[in-house]
């Protein structure tokens, strides 16, 4: 190849290249986008001329004429002073000319030579211009500028006012020699001048930067408007600080030395100017943060738009004119700044400094300065007040220098001047960074120059931390003197502090990193090497690396050591450097920064741990610390917990102060056990604190602050209990006075016994038993003989005898409640010994049994455990007798224990239970007292339910009855939680009724349905009724198993008993389990009477209902039914049928096919059922369908000529000829499926219809035949031929094949039912289609079947042959008419797979018919052969031009690798195929198919696929919303046009040996075989389809080009007729990547205006949309990244799959569902949407669009309806 090209290289020649110089400078000109732009490079080429003074002239058509033109008297000198006094309107004067002078070096030869170079820079390293375009922004307002310098002019000019730029130079005259250097602009058209305010400010900054300019003066003709002077003075070394690494990350750049430098500039401005000036900018406020959870998904996806931009000035009217001021005066203010400059060692390797030089044209400094104004707080205020002084709307000219501590962008880059790049720090910065050619911003895109500008953004990350640590120092010198004369431990004047504080604030937020805007990487750079450029450790090694100083309460301290403030340890945490409040608030921003780089740490354990190991804290300290500490107790997790609070109790010492009279003393926590609780309720509350307490106790003061459990919990102390306390007052570790001695003092014993009794109802019992230990074995309680022990004393209810200490407390209060049960439990006597009662009173028998129980209940409450043991233990209780019985011969009443007897009551004496001899008086009341005790004791109230059923079963009806209705009328308060029927199962006590007599039955033998007694089961006696039932648990049913052993076990006996069982058991169908209900299937029970009258019982799956048979013989051969419409619910639900199954049918059939036969009475009812089976075959089961191949159930019929009475002769003649069909009869039998055809040949059928058995000619028939293995009549007929000697350039042949060729497309076009074998296309080729003539043609067909064969000859006009896959081949004979119905018929055997005898008739209409008469007809004879015509012509071109597009293909280069092509479809063997799947027949485009075919085909293909799409979307719609779609008869309008394009493809098939065309369906599916598809007689399994659903699904994968190319088109679904809907391609447009939304990427299409500010123009509705999209992808369970988005201007595209990467078109849903969707109504989207994206990922399958493609679609579709059903349901 290279060859080629060398030698078409010599043979080439030269030409220039052009170019539009005005268009080159006009594209130059567009990228200088900023303010000023003229006169920003004006101002910067006088700095590199080392100018030290500029002039600028804004220049009136009125001044111009007038200074041109010499005055001539002193009139016009008056003139020209009174227009010099008339000030004009700076905003709408029109000036004509700028001029521009500075008094820097005059110009030299090489200078005048490069001012008329476009982009060649000034090569002076020290220079900063660089690109050489600067110069030709005066372009941007001029056509023609003039320079003169050193007496010599250069103008420049557009030759014939055209696109080429020439310059001419030429020498001043000596009178107008001038040492300025001028540059004047005539402007292209006249204009206000720039705004005097705004253009003065922009000066103000300017010239801060410059090395040489000085001064700069402003004209408005000849009035000075203002006039700026700088004045520097004189620099200061500054030492580095230490700790920072002064060289860049790759050692290029080195800082030697720092220095600061204060700078002055003067500004005097007219008030003229302030008048027209501009209000002053409003500093830029963040956007109010959302309310959490106010935002969502929306909320989200907008963040991801909202970019960084330079910040806009707003332009306001000017404001009112102050009258009293006199717009000539002029104003003088000034600024001072300290400007910190780096002086900088550059050092490069040489390929580095080769490749800037490349790309600046100049070699870079080896030396050079980085500046940062920096403006202290001082100067920042002064500066501040100034403003609020001179009270002026515009502000300062100065503004834009003062330092931006809000961060509001408007402190910039300098480089020479200011660019559009801001710092994101509080100050201006200026270095020799390397621009973008527009020098609006610092270039970060081209390689060795964004290694320059990062290596210098680090230098100027290093200057910033220089400058603030040089100022914390200041601080911090300022701080440690103010500390040094209040000496120490004393506090610094509070003004100093907050003095010192601000300044230090000040700092830490001119220094707050903000994002930096065009480009934030500039902020992120300098902020990294702010906080990076520290010496490492291998830097530092005899020091611990550098701190970063910080304000502190305690001073500037380095922040590892200062700790975030928390209001937790405020109280007690005094000495702790945390960070001032005020610096938190005014500097949040840094401070959030030092937190998360870890720099400043929250408080910690261990520094709480020294402060208190420090000092000891006060009571108010304490408190506050408990308080922390219980809190992070709370609500900490961690695991060791236990030994932080050990080492807090071991450091925390507590100090109390001097109080009423009590000495303060000092209490380690350490020995802290307990405290005082002071809630109510609480025991420890009752202690007095007045008297003595236990060491251990923390202080009531501290202790009264918290709940007693956080105490216990945080701390482990445990509350004061009163045995603590008790213990502490009876064993004291010193004697007590004797005022708190509870064994010497009365009132003390009192106040003691007092505060127990008010905590005894709460104590524990242990704790009782402790404290009555304790009270024991002291004298403590006061009685009327003196203070006694508990034991010794008695209460005044036990006051019997007159010399019992008996208790009397000195205040006199009565023992009662607490008290009383206090000292009863520490042994106080209450009642006399009960068996000194017992002796006196029992035994005396003073006393009725009422009594004595009336005095136990009195005494009850002292009786001790024991003795109430002996009263239940006691038969000492008289029993009543029985009615009847006498006392025994002693006389003594029997007496029973009281567990052993009843209270007596009427109900248990009417069933005979022993109850307690009570007695008259008093009468017995069940709520009494001494029935309570008595019930105490033990006395029953209730007899157990055993003891009731056993008496319910009692032979003696009424005891019985009394006992049932006891237990009912008792149940639910007494036995309802304790009756089981399961228990008593075996017990026969329930009312029952059998055969009509009354019986006790078991409970679960008995039923209360009385229905159940015609089937013999015990029903329950009328008298139990409703509730009564319940209790019992009745069964209302028998349960099913016993239903189903009754029938097993006890069938009917007779038709009318099972009508009356049958009706019964059906309103039970539903209590039956399906097991039960198949085993009554297979039990023989229904009774069916015999012929003789006999019964018999059959099973009811071999029962059939009467009357449902449609076929009347159907009843010879089963059995029918009728027991009435109610029983029949039991026996459908128990298998008995409506009528016979189809395998039934078939199986009876199979028994015996003859007998079969027979009974149906004839053939027609015969095929009846066959047609019947047929149509139901899908229902046999497999075994009757191999059954049914092998028997002889199939109807055959056989040709057989009548007998008729003829003469020889005569038969002889009718033996030469035809027979008609009148001739014939007809032999029907019954033969298997082998012996059997179908007459698919009607000639073949002609000649042996009387040799073999041939099926009913009816399409069902035949199929149900072929099925079972019939074979087709024209497989078994073999044709030879004959022929004479072929007829060379036969007419005849060529007309035929030519008319052939022309009307089969009309044929085509109406054939519908079967596939072609052979492709239109392909039969249209010379060598594939050949018709021959022959002399004669005798055709030899001959028949095999079986055994039989047989031979028929006979003459032809014409047959066709085809050998293999060869040519097809038409014969004719020479010797005859040509007969159009053979040649019909011998081409539609080749043609078609399955030929019909129709086909032939029409084709042989179609041939033999006039044009003229076929389109009168309706065939659409002109458009088809139109369309043919058209179809062949674009066939050759597109032919053409792939080769040579495969020829150019051979040389083109490959595409650059960061553009994405569209793969070009290759040809590939064989199409790709998926696996088993929808049952349809398959379109396919061949390879040789014309081009228009192809259109037509998509085109139809779409009308299908939408058609159906439409379908199943319209079903969706109406399940989901009940609104019914458009009639789809609409769309049937274009059928037949169609229908046209349909068969234009299908009657395009290859033949089988032909390879397809290009495809470039994506190969998820297994190859597909070359050959015709044949019907299979299995559905594909859906676990198949599942599967390919789900490759389909894993396949969509991420879009990762930024550059999406058309690709070559190949078809293309319209969403209309003619428009498009789908590209299967991919796509149809160039489109780039515009960005990215919440990781969903957004593409758009090239022809769309401002792309970039697209995606913020569509930022809610795409937002919208993502919102739909990202819910349809959870539905489908898609790739996160698989989904992509799209926007063009115009087009049909609503989406496309472009290799598995999912498009969809934000432009249809903005017009179609955006409107929905923002008032909440997502439904239609949903809908539309979901159907959208399952075509698209029915593509990943199937790449066109036919039938396969729909059923793919279809069954994406289904499989994820439910997923999608809840989302809709969610709505």
């Amino acid at each position: 190849m290279a060859n080629v090209r060398n030698a078409l290289w010599e043979s080439g020649h030269d030409e220039s290249v052009e170019v539009n110089q005005r268009a080159l400078i006009d594209k130059v000109l567009a990228r200088y986008s900023g303010e000023f732009t003229v006169f920003r490079e004006l101002l910067q080429n006088s700095d590199d001329a080392s100018a030290t003074a500029v002039e600028i002239h804004f220049e009136t058509k009125a001044y111009l004429e007038r200074k041109n033109k010499a005055p001539e008297d002193g009139a016009e000198n008056a003139v020209i002073a009174r227009d010099a006094e008339q000030l004009p309107d700076l905003k709408t004067t029109a000036v004509h000319q700028w001029t521009f002078k500075n008094n820097g070096i005059v110009f030299r030869d090489e200078d005048w030579s490069r001012l008329k170079k476009i982009a060649e820079g000034n090569p002076d390293e020290e220079k900063i211009g660089a690109f050489g375009v600067g110069f030709y922004s005066l372009f941007s307002v001029t056509e023609e500028p003039f320079v003169t310098s050193g007496g010599q002019w250069m103008g420049f000019y557009w030759k014939d006012k055209k696109d080429q730029l020439f310059a001419r130079r030429g020498k001043l005259p000596d009178s107008e020699h001038d040492a300025w250097t001028t540059f004047a602009m005539e402007l292209r058209e006249p204009t206000p001048i720039p705004p005097p305010f705004d253009f003065t400010r922009f000066l103000a900054s300017s010239i801060t930067f410059m090395r040489h300019l000085l001064d700069v003066s402003v004209f408005l003709d000849d009035k000075r408007l203002c006039r700026l002077t700088k004045t520097p003075g004189q620099p200061k070394a500054l030492g580095i600080p230490k700790g920072l690494k002064p060289s860049s990350p790759l050692g290029t750049m080195q800082v030697s030395g720092l220095q600061s430098t204060p700078l002055s500039i003067k500004a005097e401005v007219m008030q003229w100017v302030y008048m027209a000036g501009t209000e002053k900018p409003q500093p830029k406020k963040e956007p109010p943060k959302p309310a959490p959870g106010g935002g969502g998904f929306f909320t989200s996806l907008f963040s991801s738009l909202k970019g960084s931009s330079a910040p806009s000035r707003a332009m306001t009217p000017a404001p009112p004119a102050v009258p009293e001021i006199d717009p000539k005066t002029v104003i003088e203010s000034n600024v001072m700044l300290s400007i910190f400059a780096a002086d900088i060692a550059v050092k490069l390797d040489q390929k580095m400094i080769s490749e800037l030089n490349r790309s600046t044209k100049k070699n870079p400094p080896t030396r050079m300065k980085y500046e940062l104004i920096y403006t202290g707080k001082a100067e920042y205020d002064a500066s501040k007040g100034e403003d609020e002084k001179h009270g002026r709307t515009t502000g300062s000219v100065f503004q834009g220098l003062r330092a931006d501590i809000e961060g509001t962008g408007q402190a910039k880059v300098f480089i020479g001047h200011a660019t559009g790049q801001t710092t994101g720090i509080g100050g201006h910065m200026s270095a020799r960074f390397i621009p973008t050619v527009e020098r609006e911003s610092i270039d970060l895109v081209d390689r060795n120059v964004a290694v320059w500008n990062k290596e210098l953004l680090y230098v100027g990350g290093f200057l910033a931390r220089s400058a603030y640590e040089i100022e914390m120092e200041h601080v911090q010198q300022l701080w440690t003197a103010a500390a040094a004369t209040v000496g120490p431990g004393g506090k610094i004047d509070p003004e100093v502090q907050t003095s010192l504080q601000n300044r230090a604030i000040h700092a830490l937020k001119f220094f707050t990193f903000h994002p930096s805007t065009p480009s934030n990487v500039v902020s992120a750079a300098l902020e990294e090497a702010f906080f990076s450029c520290i010496l490492s450790s291998k830097f530092a090694i005899m020091s611990a690396p550098k701190g970063f100083p910080i304000i502190s309460s305690t001073g500037v301290r380095e922040a590892a050591n200062v700790r975030y403030p928390d209001p937790s340890f405020a109280g007690f945490v005094r000495d702790l450097p945390v960070v001032p409040d005020e610096v938190l608030i005014q500097a949040k921003s840094m401070v959030d920064t030092l937190r998360h780089r870890g720099m400043i740490k929250e408080i910690t354990f261990a520094d709480v741990l020294q402060e208190l190991r420090n000092r000891p804290l006060s009571e108010t300290e304490m408190i506050a610390c408990f308080k922390w500490w219980i809190d992070m107790y709370t609500k900490s997790s961690q695991s060791n917990l236990d030994y932080f609070r050990s080492e807090l109790l071991g450091a925390a010492v507590l100090s109390m102060e001097d109080k009423d009279g009590k000495a303060g003393q000092i209490i380690p926590l350490s020995v802290v056990e307990s405290f005082l609780g002071r809630r109510s309720g609480s025991t420890s509350a009752l202690i007095p604190t007045d008297g003595p307490l236990p060491p251990h106790l923390l202080p009531v003061t501290v202790s009264r602050h918290f709940e007693p459990q956080a105490l216990q919990s945080a701390f482990g102390w445990r509350e004061l209990s009163m045995v603590e306390w008790l213990q502490h007052l009876t064993n004291p570790p010193t004697p007590h006075d004797p005022e708190h001695d509870i064994e010497k003092s009365e009132a003390w014993a009192e106040r003691v016994l007092q505060v127990i009794s008010r905590a005894w109802p709460s104590m524990p019992q242990g704790q009782r038993a402790e404290v009555a230990a304790l009270l024991r074995a002291r004298a403590c309680v006061p009685t009327s003989a003196g203070l006694k022990k508990p034991e010794e004393a008695y209460f005044q209810s036990a006051h019997i005898f007159n010399d019992l200490p008996v208790i009397a407390l000195p205040s006199g209060a009565a023992v009662k409640g607490p008290l009383e049960k206090l000292l009863q439990a520490a042994g106080v006597r209450k009642h006399v010994d009960l068996q000194i009662v017992f002796d006196r009173m029992i035994k005396t028998g003073d006393w009725t049994i009422a009594q004595l129980i009336k005095y136990l209940t009195e005494v009850q409450t002292t009786l001790t455990q024991l003795e109430f043991e002996r009263l239940q233990l006691t038969s000492a209780f008289p029993r009543e007798l029985y009615p009847g019985e006498q006392l025994p011969e002693n006389k003594k009443v029997p007496r029973n224990r009281a567990s052993e007897l009843y209270e007596p009551l009427d109900a248990f004496r009417e069933i005979r239970l022993p109850v307690i001899d009570w007695g008259t008086q008093p009468k017995w009341r069940s709520n009494s007292e001494e029935a309570k005790f008595l019930f105490k004791l033990g006395l029953r109230r209730n007899p157990p339910l055993s003891d009731l059923i056993a008496i319910a079963a009692n032979p003696d009806e009424k005891l019985r009855s009394a006992a049932l209705k006891y237990l009912l009328d008792n149940f639910l308060t007494r036995y309802a939680n304790e009756y089981d029927p399961n228990a008593v199962a075996h017990i026969a006590f329930i009312p029952a009724i059998k055969d009509g007599k009354q019986v006790l039955a078991k409970p679960f033998e008995v039923y209360s349905a009385p229905d159940w007694a015609t089937l013999g089961f015990m029903v329950t006696d009328p008298s139990l009724k409703g509730e009564a039932l319940v209790h019992l648990k009745i069964q209302e049913h028998p349960p099913g198993p016993r239903l189903v052993n009754l029938l097993r076990t006890s069938p009917p006996p007779t038709e009318k008993i099972a009508n009356e069982w049958f009706s019964t058991l059906a309103s039970r169908v539903t209590s039956f389990t399906p097991t039960e209900l198949k085993t009554l299937s297979q039990t023989p029970f229904v009774p069916v009477k015999l012929a003789n009258g006999a019964i018999r019982h059959l099973q009811p799956t071999q029962c059939y209902f009467k009357g449902d048979s449609q076929a009347a013989f159907h009843s010879k051969l089963f059995t029918f039914v009728d027991f009435g419409t109610t029983a029949k619910a039991f026996l459908s639900a128990c298998g008995v049928r409506h009528e016979p199954s189809v395998d039934e049918v078939a199986k009876i059939l199979l028994e015996n096919p003859r007998r079969f036969y027979e009974l149906t009475d004839g053939r027609e009812n015969y095929l009846t059922e066959l047609r019947n089976i047929a149509v139901n075959m899908r229902l046999l089961s497999s075994s009757t369908l191999v059954m049914l191949k092998r028997s002889p159930v199939l109807l055959g019929s056989r040709r057989v000529r009548k007998d008729k009475p003829t003469s020889n002769k005569k038969a002889n003649d009718d033996a030469s000829k035809e027979l008609e069909e009148e001739d014939w009869e007809y032999q029907y039998d019954l033969l298997t499926a082998q012996m059997v055809v179908v007459a698919d040949d009607t000639n073949a059928y002609q000649l042996f219809g009387d040799v073999v058995f041939c099926a009913p000619q009816e399409d069902l028939l035949e199929g149900f035949y072929m099925e079972l293995g019939c074979r087709r009549l024209s497989s078994l007929v073999r044709e030879d031929y004959q022929t004479r000697s072929e007829v060379v350039g036969s007419r005849k042949a060529a007309d035929t094949r030519a008319l052939i060729l022309e009307r089969l497309p009309l044929f085509l076009h109406e054939h519908t039912h079967t596939k072609t074998r052979v492709s239109f296309a392909w039969l249209s080729n010379k060598d594939n289609f050949v018709v021959k003539t022959f002399g004669k043609l005798t055709v030899t067909k001959t028949l095999q079947l079986g055994n039989t064969r047989a031979s028929r000859s006979q003459d032809a006009s014409a047959v066709a042959r085809r050998v293999g896959r060869g040519p097809i081949e038409l014969w004719l004979a020479g010797n005859d008419q040509v007969d159009m119905y053979e040649v019909s018929t011998s081409m539609c055997r080749l043609i078609f797979e399955s030929p019909k005898v129709n086909d032939a008739l029409l084709f042989m209409t179609i041939l033999s018919t006039d044009l003229r008469a076929l389109r009168r007809r309706g065939y659409n004879v002109d458009r088809i052969l139109r369309q043919q015509k058209a179809d062949r012509l674009a066939a050759e071109e597109a032919a053409k031009a792939k080769r040579d597009a495969e020829l150019a293909s051979q040389s083109a280069k490959s595409s650059p690798s960061d553009e994405l092509i569209s793969t070009t479809a290759k040809p590939v063997g064989n199409r790709p195929e998926s696996p088993p799947g929808p049952p349809s027949r398959l379109a396919s485009i061949p390879s040789a198919a014309p081009d228009g075919a192809s259109e037509v085909a998509s085109a139809d293909s779409s009308k299908r696929s939408r058609l159906s799409m439409s379908s199943v979307r319209g079903s969706f719609n109406n399940i989901l919303r009940g609104i019914a779609e458009k009639d789809l008869a609409a769309r049937g309008a274009g059928q037949s046009n169609e229908r046209l394009a349909e068969h234009a493809v299908n009657g395009a098939l290859p033949p089988v040996n032909e390879q397809e065309g290009p495809e470039t369906q994506l190969s998820l599916l297994p190859p597909r075989p070359s050959r015709p598809h044949t019907p299979q007689p299995y559905a594909t399994p859906r676990s198949s389809i599942a599967s390919n659903i789900n490759m389909a699904i894993r396949a969509c994968k991420e879009e990762r080009s930024e550059v999406l190319r058309n690709s070559k088109q190949m078809e293309i679904v319209k969403e209309s007729l003619n428009e498009g809907y789908c590209d299967v391609t991919g796509h149809s447009k160039d489109m780039v990547l515009v960005g990215d939304m919440g990781g969903t990427k957004f593409y758009a299409s090239k022809d769309v205006p401002d792309i970039k500010g697209l995606m913020q123009a569509k930022k809610e509705s795409l937002a919208r949309f993502i919102h739909v999209i990202r819910k349809l992808q959870d539905v489908y369970t898609l790739p996160p990244t698989s989904l992509h988005i799209f926007y063009d201007r115009v087009g049909e595209l609503i989406a496309f799959n472009r290799n598995a990467s999912l498009f969809m078109n934000l432009r249809y849903f903005e017009q179609w569902h955006d409107a929905e969707v923002r008032e909440g109504r997502l439904t239609d989207a949903y809908i539309a949407w979901y159907f959208t994206l399952a075509h698209e990922i029915a593509h990943n399958l199937v790449k066109a669009h036919n039938s396969e493609h729909e059923f793919y679609f279809s069954s994406i579709c289904e499989q994820f309806l439910p997923v999608f059903t809840k989302l809709i349901a969610n709505q």
